[in-house]
């Protein structure tokens, strides 16, 4: 293999400092990170190497990667850009680094994780160990309890945005290891290849897509936000995933002018708000103005819901599977065009069965009832699959597909909760 595997896995809690160099990186570290990247999967970068290739060859590729790291030889290639299709119906633009890139910043990214980690906020919750969306979206819920108004913030193309300078500053504050600082700014530095071959340079931003982007990002906005939030405005609580960043107010005064210095404040740091994103939410409170009643967060909608606490009505923010999840979802079921398939349904069973699973503890954490509406659009694509398929009608359809449900009631995931 790489050459200390034994190593690795009898001598726990050691460091192979007999094989670093110049750079303090340990081939413990390397293969560490191989893992740790290998387990996420992940496609090809602009150098086409596959982790089928990587696997069968990882002793010779690892130890060359290991021996420019802790040589400080090492440069990554560009990192190959993608367009994905966001909810909004935008367009977002990710980074892909090489395999052996990803697996140098994982390198880098655990140690200086290490290091900044116990600093952060504690209402960052975006890409940190243990901590959730659903953390994020149920303290956001809490806050609604004592705090009428919220600033439901977007920043501006936050990753391809963020200064270089700024972030390499924020680094070197926290992190005194030269190496790391000197690999970051590499990455930051090294270029995207767009889908049509041309490469162009990076001045400013971190791609989406690298391992260490979220790590660095986290950094930024600890710095620019988070940090600024507890020393300048302490009382007003809030929550941020990444760039997501929802800020809770007592009074329609307190929002207009928490909002105005919070724009103030991103502009000194070289970042500005979507003003058509951003906006003031009045859930419960008095105001002059008209504000909408609702936002969306990280997938839900947190709205004003009448319930009864200890025999009294009250209005708290109930969390509400948002209109753009769903409406993402129907598209993700049309994409897989379910009728056209000339299969057997336990065969679809099969290949939808995992990302129903994953909708369902994604969306179903809070509340179900917003969600039935989406199942009862699967089973009509089921029956239609049926139609096509079996030549049926539609009430031998509805027959045929409701047999098959008292037969085997747990072959979709979904049936549980709405049955065809």
């Amino acid at each position: 293999m790489f050459g200390f595997e034994n190593t690795f896995t009898t001598c726990k809690g050691m460091t192979d400092y007999f094989e670093t160099k110049s750079q303090p990186i340990t081939k413990v570290m390397v293969w560490q990170a191989y893992k740790n990247v290998r387990a996420n999967k992940g496609s090809s970068g602009i150098d086409g190497m596959s982790w089928t290739y990587l696997d069968k060859h990882k002793k010779r590729e690892l130890y060359k990667l290991w021996n420019r790291l802790t040589s400080g030889s090492y440069f990554p290639k560009p990192v190959r850009q993608v367009e994905i299709e966001k909810k909004d119906g935008g367009i977002r633009k990710l980074g892909i680094p090489t395999l052996l890139d990803r697996i140098a910043q994982e390198v880098v990214k655990q140690k200086l994780e290490q290091q900044v980690e116990p600093l952060f906020h504690n209402s960052s919750f975006g890409y940190r160990p243990n901590r959730s969306c659903h953390d994020a979206v149920a303290q956001s819920s809490r806050n609604t309890l004592f705090y009428d108004f919220a600033i439901d913030l977007d920043i501006k193309s936050f990753f391809d945005t963020i200064d270089h300078d700024l972030l390499l500053k924020a680094v070197n504050h926290y992190c005194k290891d030269a190496w790391i600082l000197m690999y970051v700014s590499r990455w930051i530095k090294a270029g995207i290849v767009q889908q049509d071959g041309n490469e162009l340079p990076t001045v400013q931003g971190t791609p989406q897509g690298g391992v260490i982007s979220p790590l660095l990002a986290n950094i930024y906005l600890h710095v620019v936000f988070d940090g600024w939030m507890g020393k300048k405005h302490p009382e007003k609580p809030f929550e941020r995933y990444a760039d997501d960043i929802v800020v809770h107010c007592k009074t329609e005064q307190q929002a207009e002018l928490m909002l105005s210095r919070i724009r103030k404040r991103m502009e000194s740091c070289k970042l500005s708000l979507n003003e058509t994103k951003t906006k003031i939410v009045n859930l419960k409170g008095a105001s002059i103005k008209k504000y909408p009643k609702s936002y969306d967060f990280l997938g839900f909608t947190i709205r004003p819901n009448l319930v009864k606490l200890q025999g009294k009505e009250s209005l708290i923010g109930g969390i509400f599977v948002s209109t753009k999840s769903k409406s993402s979802i129907f598209k993700k079921f049309s994409k897989l065009n379910i009728h056209k398939r000339r299969t057997s349904i336990e065969a679809i069973a099969k290949e939808l069965s995992p990302m129903i699973r994953g909708i369902i503890n994604y969306y179903h954490k809070f509340s179900d009832g917003s969600m039935h509406y989406v199942w009862y659009q699967l089973n009509i694509r089921l029956l239609k699959w049926v139609r096509w398929e079996k030549g049926l009608y539609k009430k031998a359809s509805i027959k045929w597909l409701h047999e098959k449900y008292k037969m085997h009631p747990r072959l979709f995931p979904h049936w549980q909760l709405v049955h065809p």
